[in-house]
C-alpha cells in the first residue's frame, strides 16, 4: 500500500471531480472548505483526505446543498450527511460519485450499500449500463490523466467483477435456446475483462451456451473445441492487446485456424475496426463495442 496515491494536483481534483478547477479555488479560498499544502518546492497539492471532503461536497451541492451552508459544516458533519445522502439516493451522477469514493477509500462495504440502493429502483442490466459504464469510461480518463494507480482500478474492477459473476451464476437455469456456443476468451496480456464477463452475462440471459475461457488464451488452443461442438463463434475482445504491430499477425493465425473450419469468429474492440471482413478467408465479424454487437445478437 506505500505505492498508493496519497497527494493530488488541483488538475487531479478536478478531473476525479468533474468541478473546475476555478471553481475549486473559490470554493477554497472564499469558502475555507479545502486546506492544499505546499512542497519543499512551493507546489501546491492536496491531501487525500481534501479529495475526500471535495467528493462528499460534489455530492451535497448536486442535491441542493448550497457552498455558503456547506461551509458552515465542520468536516465530520459534511462526511455524514454526504453518507446518508449516498445511502438514500440513487440518481445515476450520486451513485458514481459513491462508487468514487468507495475506490479511493478502498471500502468495500460502502461499495456493496450504493450497489444495493440501487438494486432498489434498477435491475442488475440496467445498473451495468446506466451506472458502471458510465463509471468505467470515467476511470479510463482518470487512468490517462494518472489521476489514479492500478492498485485503485483492480480494487473496483474486482468488485464490479464480482456482481457480473454472481448473477451470471443465477442464471444456471436459464434455458438454451441455441444449438450455438459461444467460447469468449482474451488475447495474452489483454488485462480488460469487464466488458467480455457482462457480454458472457447478456449471452446466457438470451438464452446460448457459453464457454468463458477468460484472460491469456494460447490460440494453439482453439481447436480442442472443433471435435467436441458443430457450431461454434468464437469471442476475442481487443482492448489493448494485441499492440499495433502484432495485430495483423494475431489476425493472420486467428484466419488461418479457423478457415479450415465451418465456424465463425467476432472480435470486438476499436483496434479490431482497422481491418475489413472482407480480409479474412475465414467467417470474422467485426464490432467496436460491445454494445454494438448486443444490437444484432
Amino acid at each position: 500500500m506505500d505505492n498508493i496515491k496519497k497527494n493530488f494536483s488541483i488538475r487531479d481534483l478536478e478531473n476525479i471531480s468533474g468541478i473546475k478547477a476555478h471553481t475549486i479555488r473559490i470554493w477554497e479560498k472564499r469558502y475555507n472548505l479545502l486546506s492544499p499544502e505546499r512542497s519543499k518546492t512551493n507546489i501546491r497539492y492536496y491531501s487525500h483526505q481534501n479529495l475526500q471532503k471535495l467528493l462528499n461536497i460534489v455530492l451535497l451541492n448536486n442535491n441542493n446543498y448550497k457552498i455558503s451552508k456547506i461551509s458552515e459544516m465542520n468536516d465530520e458533519l459534511i462526511n455524514i450527511t454526504a453518507r446518508d445522502l449516498a445511502l438514500n439516493t440513487t440518481i445515476n451522477d450520486d451513485a458514481i460519485n459513491s462508487l468514487k469514493l468507495s475506490m479511493f477509500k478502498f471500502d468495500k462495504v460502502s461499495f456493496n450499500t450504493t450497489y444495493n440502493k440501487l438494486l432498489d429502483k434498477k435491475n442488475f442490466r440496467e445498473i451495468f449500463n446506466e451506472v458502471f459504464i458510465p463509471f468505467l469510461e470515467h476511470l479510463g480518463l482518470l487512468w490517462q490523466t494518472e489521476t489514479i494507480l492500478p492498485v485503485h482500478e483492480h480494487f473496483i474492477s474486482n468488485l464490479i467483477t464480482q456482481k457480473i459473476q454472481i448473477n451470471t451464476d443465477e442464471l444456471k437455469y436459464t434455458k438454451i435456446s441455441s444449438d450455438n456456443v459461444f467460447i469468449l476468451f482474451l488475447p495474452a496480456n489483454e488485462i480488460h475483462e469487464l466488458g467480455l464477463l457482462y457480454l458472457n452475462y447478456e449471452l446466457v440471459l438470451r438464452g446460448h451456451r457459453t464457454i468463458y475461457l477468460g484472460q491469456n488464451l494460447p490460440l494453439n488452443n482453439l481447436n480442442i473445441f472443433f471435435d467436441i461442438h458443430d457450431k461454434i463463434t468464437f469471442v476475442a475482445s481487443m482492448t489493448v492487446r494485441p499492440y499495433d504491430d502484432d495485430i495483423v499477425e494475431y489476425f493472420d493465425t486467428l484466419d488461418s485456424i479457423i478457415s479450415t473450419t465451418s465456424h465463425t469468429l467476432i472480435a470486438i474492440g476499436k483496434k479490431v475496426m482497422q481491418f475489413s471482413s472482407n480480409n479474412f478467408k475465414s467467417q470474422i465479424s467485426l464490432y467496436p463495442s460491445i454494445s454494438e454487437l448486443l444490437k444484432e445478437i
